[in-house]
Parts: structure tokens; sequence; C-alpha cells
């Protein structure tokens, strides 16, 4: 049974151009200094978002300052991973930024990065680092390590979040991807191995894997605000047969470790490019995040220990919250606050240190007053290292009646049920709000939604209930494909009328249109929910892969 109705977003925003600017060459083999870059990462008509990289090239670990101008009529908005003051200087304003207790400090060879919002039509100049100038770098020296990564009070965690991070994950260098705009994020639930009988192995022989870059691993849930598993059978218990493994070799009775966290082992093995992070919560799960966002010290210390307990160490890259949804109503109403978003999170990053991945699943609801505004998303994305918003599942027959609509629209087109209820409008809110368009992914289903009762092809009919699928009014992607084929597209996404049934859902031509979009916005990859609705020989996940190419 699926445990989350899989729910809402993923925006639009004034047109973005990608574009990269040279504040210097980072010297990565000039020993001995420390230099910078700067890089445009989104730009539209009345601002941009940029990121600034921070290189030690030097042997020994050093605190940075840096400093840059932006000309009058420039200015900074939100930033991240920094802390940014500024101060008045002729033709324009000078900015200095100082890192965070977590990548404030760099160790020899690292690299950490900062990025903000500028809003006007200039770009930074006159970088120095600790001093010296960002292309030519600077040596370390007592001077260079006087400025404290806590200069103000925001860049430290609160007293009560330890900001000690595990042995092994190193504080000193912050959350980077190598290739930010291609990421590739799919979702594997915990329990499709039983019914769905879809196991580790068929990411390989699908195809998927080798276009996969990262796998959300789904649910892990919350008790007494405190991360707990499951589903242990499926996780570390499961005895894999040589056919039924990735690797062909077959699970024995007195192995440590069986089940699924073994055979993503095996995966990583021959797909070193995959990372794997631990999914909390889900639509099912979410009510107990109160729990958490009472106590996120104790809340983000047990997921992580969750995580990284040894009896599968290896297996874990990350966490990623699926909170539905902070402040609002979902299958529940949570009163944790405007505040308790960005406060869990803070913890969370606090905990893990800056190597480890951060991530979170967010409402996609742009409308006016929506969930999008319920929380603090814009003060919680300096923790993460991307949002994915649900911009899907807006509509379905869980409104029996209808009107039909697509599920997962990429516009907002005219006569949508809900104004707002689209992928652009909640891009467009998030962007709007200060989160950076490579912090933020396409969302899509892997799934259709229908209903039955139908008696016209066009959206926007009435209904008498929920067509039959793999959940009412819900049905995979590998079976609508033949069952009830597409008949037309409306908001970017296809819909299928045949005999009393009509279906909505993504094929390989919506996807393209949708990826083409999300790259117009410079957004950061894509994910979807979930792998077990592709076709065997992993037809969507190819036309994801394609489009952000």
């Amino acid at each position: 049974m699926r445990k989350r109705p899989i729910r809402l977003l993923v925006s639009l925003a004034a047109a973005a151009v990608a574009m990269t600017v040279g504040i210097g060459v980072t010297l990565a083999n000039a020993a001995g200094t420390v230099t910078a870059t700067f890089a445009t990462e989104s730009a539209w008509e009345t601002g941009f978002g940029g990121k600034y990289t921070i290189t030690n090239g030097s042997a020994a670990s050093v605190t940075w300052t840096l400093k840059f101008d932006l000309p009058t009529g420039t200015t900074v908005g939100s930033f991240w991973d920094a802390d940014i003051t500024s101060a008045a200087i002729t033709g324009g304003t000078r900015y200095t930024a100082v890192g965070k207790s977590w990548n404030g400090t760099l160790a020899a060879g690292a690299s950490t990065s900062f990025g903000f919002n500028g809003a006007g039509t200039g770009r930074p100049g006159n970088c120095t680092i600790n001093g010296a100038s960002c292309s030519t770098g600077a040596s370390p020296s007592p001077s260079a390590t006087t400025a404290s990564p806590t200069a103000s009070p925001s860049a430290s965690a609160s007293p009560s979040v330890s900001p000690t991070a595990s042995p092994s994950v190193s504080p000193t260098a912050s959350p980077t991807n190598p290739t930010p705009g291609k990421r590739l994020v799919g979702y594997l639930p915990n329990w499709a191995q039983y019914g769905r009988n879809y196991h580790v192995k068929n990411i390989a022989t699908s195809g998927s894997a080798s276009k996969l870059t990262h796998i959300l691993y789904a649910f892990a849930n919350i008790s007494g605000g405190r991360c707990v598993l499951t589903e242990t059978y499926n996780d570390y218990d499961r005895a894999y047969t040589a056919d039924q493994s990735v690797d062909g070799v077959a699970d024995t009775w007195d192995q440590p470790l069986r089940g699924n966290f073994n055979q993503l082992l095996k995966l990583k093995a021959q797909y070193p490019q995959i990372k794997v992070l631990l999914s909390i919560g889900g639509w099912t799960y979410s009510p107990n995040f109160a729990q958490a966002a009472a106590n996120p010290a104790a809340f983000a210390d047990s997921c992580y220990t969750l995580a990284e307990d040894p009896r599968w160490a290896g297996v874990f890259d990350g966490l990623d919250i699926d909170w539905e949804y902070p402040n609002a109503c979902g299958i529940s109403c949570d009163t944790s606050g405007f505040s308790s978003f960005k406060t869990v999170m803070q913890a969370l990053r606090a905990r893990v240190g800056a190597n480890y991945l951060l991530t979170a699943a967010i409402t996609a609801d742009g409308s006016n007053g929506g969930k999008i505004d319920a929380a603090d998303y814009g003060g919680a994305a300096q923790y993460v290292d991307w949002y994915m918003p649900m911009s899907y599942d807006y509509f379905g027959a869980f409104s029996a009646q209808g009107p039909t609509a697509p599920h997962s629209p990429l516009t907002c087109y005219a006569g949508i049920p809900t104004a707002g209820f689209c992928t652009e409008a909640a891009i467009t809110k998030l962007k709007a709000k200060g989160v950076p368009a490579s912090k933020l992914l396409l969302g899509i289903g892997f799934y259709g939604r229908g209903w039955t009762g139908v008696t016209q092809s066009a959206p926007g009919g009435t209904a008498t209930g929920p067509a039959t699928g793999i959940e009412p009014g819900v049905q995979d992607y590998k079976v609508l494909k033949t069952q009830c084929p597409a008949t037309g597209t409306v908001g970017g996404t296809a819909y299928a009328y045949c005999g009393n049934n009509w279906w909505s859902y993504d094929t390989p031509a919506t996807i393209a249109g949708k990826t083409t979009w999300a790259k117009s916005q410079s957004l950061g990859g894509a994910f979807f929910w979930e792998l077990s609705g592709d076709t065997t020989n992993g037809e969507l996940i190819t036309a994801v892969s394609n489009g952000l190419k």
C-alpha cells in the first residue's frame, strides 16, 4: 500500500539565463594560497542568484573572510552558508562574508561555498579573500585566522544543538554537488518488495541505476521524537537468493547484513555515482514531526545515529525530510509554528556536518496564503542541499466527483480548478522567498490519478468516484500507457479518456517538455515518485535523464 499520496509542487520564475562570471581563477594547484571564484547561477530581469567558491590551496587549515563590492542600485537580498554584513562605499556597497560554524574553517585542500540572491543588474567586483585578491590568493597567516566563523549570533547553532559531527564527517567543507542541474533523484519505498515485487536489483536491470544520482529510501518514522525504521525485515533481514541479488550472490544465514541495505551497498559498488539518503516521514508519518519540532536537537541526533548505525555502515550518504506539512494541514493539521521547519533543519545540519547530504521534500502549493507561505522555507534553504517541491497530487479522485484535472500540471492553465496549484506557481513563489533555483528540483510522478463515471474527454468533467488501480484512483504509468493511452495534454501533462475513465499522467513526451522548462529556470535537476511505477526498461527515467542533458 502506498504510504504517501504524493502531494504537491515545483515552479516557474522569470526566465533564468545561466552564466558564469570569473572573479579570478581557482588555484587548486597554487600551493600556499587561498582563492575564490564567483559564478552567476541564475539571472532574471531584476536580479540574479550567485555563488562564491573558496578553495584552500595551502597546506594548513585557514579561517576565511571574503569581501566584495556591488555597484549602486544592486544589493544582496537573501543569503546562505555564510553571514553577510554591508557598509556603504563610494559608488556602491562593500559586503563582508564570514563562514558558518560548519564551513568557516577550511582544512588544507578543502573547498566551500556560499550563495546569495542579488537585486539589480550589477555583479560583484573587487573581491578579496583574507585581505588579498581572490584571483591571486592569500597565504595563511595569523591574521587570516582571526575572523570567527560565528561572528554574529545567527551564525551559530542554538546552545541546545550540538554542532559536533561524527569523526567520519568533516565539518570544514560545505555541501556541494559535482553536477548541479543534473541531479536525478528517485524514491525507493521500503514496502515495494511485498505486493509490488520490486527490489533493488530491478533498479539495475531496468537501466535506472546508470541514470540515477541519488536514491531516497522511504520511509523512516518518528516515535517519541526519535527516528525509527519501519520495515526492518525488508531493511536488513530479508534473505536474497542469487537470482534476486544485485551481484548474483545469494545471502547466507549467518551474514551480518541482508535485505535492502545490503543490496543497496552492492548497487553502490557497481554504480559509484549513486548516493543514498534515508527519507523520514512521508504522508502517513508526517503527524509525528510535531514531536521532532519539540526537541530538534534530540531528533537530529537520533536520525543521524540511525542512518550511521555500524550494522549498515556505508549505506546512507544523507537524510531527507518529508514533512507534509509544517504549520499546515495534511493527513492532520500541524500547529508547530512558522519557524519550526527552519529550526528542525538547522538542528539537522548542525548535527550531520557539512559533507552529509540534507534534503527536504516540501509542499508545491503555489496559491496565495497556501502551504508554502505557512513555513519558513526561505530561511531554512541555507541548511539544505536541495528542496524537492512535490509538484504532483494537486488534483485527483480524493475529490470523488471531480472536476477532472491533471494531477501534476506544469502550468496553471485557463480553467484550472485551484489557482496556484501548478509547478510554475510553486517554483516562482519559492524563488521569491529567496530559495536559489539551483536548490530546487522538478517533481514528476511515475503514476497517474483517475476518475470513473466521466462523460467527457476534456478536462473539467464530473465523475462518480475513483477509477480502479493499485489503490483507488491511482495506477502506475507502466500499466496506464497501454491500458488507457493518452488522448490529449493540458497544463503540460497528458490525460487519457477511455471508456468512462479519465486519467492524467506524465509520458516521455510531457517529461521532455517539463525538463526543458526546468533547464530554462536553472533548476537543480529532477526527482520522481517512485521507481516501481516505471516500465521494466526504465522508459520514464530515460526521458528524465535525456531531458536534463
